[in-house]
């Protein structure tokens, strides 16, 4: 994983919220995919650094936290 601010070669990604998110002030993550990656960043302050991930490691972890 590697800790990345947001690439500007990746033209306007399309954000998707965690559908575990609520508008009470939960723990809320939005994830974009790109062809080879996934970016990973938090909905309450999206001006954060976020996380940029590979695919296959992404399918792995999710995977893994979904048993």
């Amino acid at each position: 994983m590697n800790k990345a601010t947001p690439d500007p070669i990746v033209p306007d990604l399309q954000w998707v919220k965690s559908s575990y998110s609520s508008g009470e002030g939960g723990q809320c993550v939005e994830v974009a995919e790109c062809p080879s990656s996934v970016h990973v960043r938090d909905s309450k302050d999206t001006n954060l650094p976020g996380l940029v991930v590979g695919a296959s490691a992404w399918t792995a972890f999710v995977g893994f936290a979904s048993r």
